[in-house]
């Protein structure tokens, strides 16, 4: 299969297990309208659907991440012939003619079109069409044991394993004690504490072996809260702010939870503490996962070419709701975040799971409110710790699993990924990252290859690994340790994380992820507000309930009277504003604090995203590169001749 006109293609650089199950060599990539299209070498693996061009240089380099695609990603195969209608291939259907032309749509956004001439390719064409249909049906079964992939133990190449300055080894992947303490530690939570109640998954299997505790909470007694949450979730520290406020998250609070008196006192020691005030954050304003999977799929369908006449595409736009979706969660986030900066008190995000949304919301307002969070560094813990410790079920949201039921999908996690594009956007000289950067965290999400969105939880990713005891063994000076290593190093996953960049992406694309107009050096901890406001409460046992941008009254379930409304806690005045209310005397921020405009012009569509099956879209915007800088100077220039032509003289 590899003599084809024009020589033999490069040599393929194949993932650790991966193989090619058929091949078109000669085939060409189109490459847009009036693009050309370039000549190579079309693969089909066992994991990925590849183009290697024809002036591919040698064997050491790493395919075009615009040149491959994960089967998982492909969401429709299309196969067309001037002999007859393009017919979508399934690993069901049979196709009876030689294809000219193979269609395929991506989940991603992006459109890829490949052609076989007629010298001599007839019979790879159809092979290879076939294969992709098959192997794309096969690889949705991400619930399999893993086929051929590197073990834990497996050497990396030279090339690809050496280390950068923000690589994936120096991002704390919360898999072990060591990188919650030291993120607690970062954070200077005074009056918190690392717990291991959960280091068995036997109290939560959804959550991190770790959580964020109050100090003042014995193991002994948190273990009696679980059972009045739903799904066992229990509220658990996500971020503190150096001003006092804490953010929690937790599940809803169970239907059929009836507390005893001594039930009563751990829980109210685990969402009161003496820390002042308790706001519940509720997700109610925000769009349902029907709702977000249903504006996605619209979203999709739109940003394919042809797909509505252009003097209705913005009216369209709006009809899908995606962008008043990333809307509300941007207004939502910066309520939470300017309470937790101008009021010292606790913010507990509440959704029914816990899973998704809570995702969004708790990853959203760090933020806005921590510049760590903002460096290409913290970002990568910031998703680690809230989504993939947290326990956000990437298979299902992401449709990545063939025997799951459709309305288990909605793309939380690009819905975030718009959101951070958003502020990016908007505060572009606060970031470390680029858009660059978000476009490949957004590819590879629908990729199966690396442990990050390959598995629901914790405990299925350690499952992956091999078998490794609890921990027996308590010391004094030590904590617990695991028998024959120390506690807080397990076993690592046998797929790597999405973070080593290196396998999948070269040196210079990963050079533009950086931000060189970004905050220099490491990002700080945001700085507390001067003065600090008095606590404007009388009782240490309030409980609040934040909807709309107002503070009311809300009594914990297994209270028999509702509390007295606070006289400083009520609606923000109309001269403040929303969010001037909850800042508390002034709608100016404090340092460190990003407050995103969510006004209808100030949240634009992701061009550079979702308009890729458009390339005439796509002139001018890619990222800082001698390449991109030069189309974008020649953009200008002939749209400053093609004005001249137009002023009259």
């Amino acid at each position: 299969m590899s003599g084809a006109p024009g020589g033999r293609r490069p040599p393929f650089p194949g993932l650790p297990g991966e193989r090619v199950l058929e091949e078109a060599a000669g085939a060409r990539r189109r490459r847009g309208n009036g693009g050309g299209s370039v000549p190579g070498t079309l693969l089909c693996t066992n994991r990925r659907l590849a183009f290697v061009p024809g002036q591919a240089p040698g064997s050491r380099g790493l395919l075009r991440s615009e040149d491959e695609v994960a089967l998982p990603c492909i969401h429709k195969l299309v196969a067309a012939s001037s002999f007859s209608k393009p017919k979508v291939l399934t690993a069901a259907s049979t196709l009876k003619f030689i294809p000219e032309e193979l269609a395929v749509f991506c989940r991603d956004f992006r459109l890829l079109r490949f052609s076989f001439p007629e010298n001599g390719l007839a019979p790879q064409a159809f092979r290879v069409a076939n294969a992709i249909a098959q192997a794309r049906e096969a690889a949705a079964r991400l619930g399999d044991a893993a086929d051929g992939w590197a073990s834990p133990g497996e050497a990396i190449p030279e090339e690809e394993e050496e280390e950068e300055d923000e690589g994936s080894s120096t991002t704390l992947l919360f898999e072990s004690l060591r990188d919650w303490e030291e993120e607690l530690q970062r954070l200077g939570a005074a009056g918190w504490r690392v717990s291991a109640v959960n280091e068995r998954f036997d109290m939560a299997p959804s959550l991190p072996q770790y959580l964020w505790v109050p100090s003042g909470l014995l193991d002994h007694d948190l273990k009696r809260t679980f059972g009045h949450f739903q799904e066992r979730r229990v509220p658990r520290l996500c971020w503190h702010h150096p001003g006092g406020g804490d953010l929690l998250r937790a599940a809803s609070f169970h239907p059929a939870s009836e507390p005893g008196s001594e039930d009563v006192r751990c829980l109210e020691e685990l969402l009161l503490g003496g820390r002042g005030p308790c706001v519940l954050a509720d997700t109610a304003e925000l769009p349902t996962l029907a709702d977000i999977q249903l504006a996605h799929l619209r979203l999709r369908a739109l940003c394919l070419p042809g797909a509505v006449a252009e003097d209705k595409w913005l009216s369209a736009l709006e009809g899908t709701r995606w962008l008043d979706h990333v809307r509300s969660c941007l207004r939502k986030a910066a309520e939470v975040a300017s309470l937790l900066a101008g009021k010292r008190c606790s913010v507990i995000l509440q959704e029914a799971s816990d899973r998704d949304l809570n995702c969004l919301l708790a990853s959203l307002v760090q933020l806005l409110g921590d510049p760590h969070a903002r460096s290409l560094l913290g970002f990568q813990s910031l998703v680690q710790r809230e989504w993939v410790a947290a326990g956000h079920p990437f298979p299902r949201r992401l449709g990545l699993l063939c025997q799951d039921s459709p309305r288990e999908e909605a793309p939380v996690f690009l819905l975030f990924l718009d959101c951070t594009w958003q502020l990016l956007w908007q505060f572009p000289a606060h970031f470390g990252f680029t858009e660059a950067f978000l476009l490949a965290l957004h590819d590879s999400s629908f990729s199966p290859d690396c442990s990050t969105f390959r598995f629901s939880c914790q405990r299925q990713r350690g499952r992956s690994s091999l078998p490794r005891l609890p921990s027996q063994t308590y010391r004094p000076m030590g904590g617990w340790q695991e028998p024959g290593g120390h506690r807080g190093h397990p076993k690592p996953c046998s797929f790597p994380p999405v973070w080593a960049w290196g396998r999948r992406y070269s040196r210079q694309q990963r050079e533009q992820f950086r931000n060189p107009a970004g905050p220099p050096g490491p990002a700080g901890p945001p700085t507390p507000s001067t003065p600090a406001e008095p606590r404007p409460w009388g009782e240490p046992r309030l409980v609040l309930a934040l909807a709309k941008g107002s503070l009311c009254p809300q009594p914990l379930p297994w209270w028999s009277r509702p509390p007295q409304r606070p006289p400083l806690w009520g609606s923000p005045s109309g001269s403040q504003g929303t969010l001037g209310g909850l800042l508390g005397t002034s709608c100016q921020p404090p340092p460190g604090l990003l407050l995103p405009c969510t006004a209808g012009p100030c949240v634009r569509l992701w061009h550079r995203c979702y308009l890729r099956a458009l390339p005439q879209e796509q002139r001018g915007r890619l990222a800082p590169s001698l390449a991109g800088l030069t189309e974008e100077l020649q953009l200008l220039q002939e749209r400053l001749r093609a004005w001249n032509l137009r002023r009259p003289h």
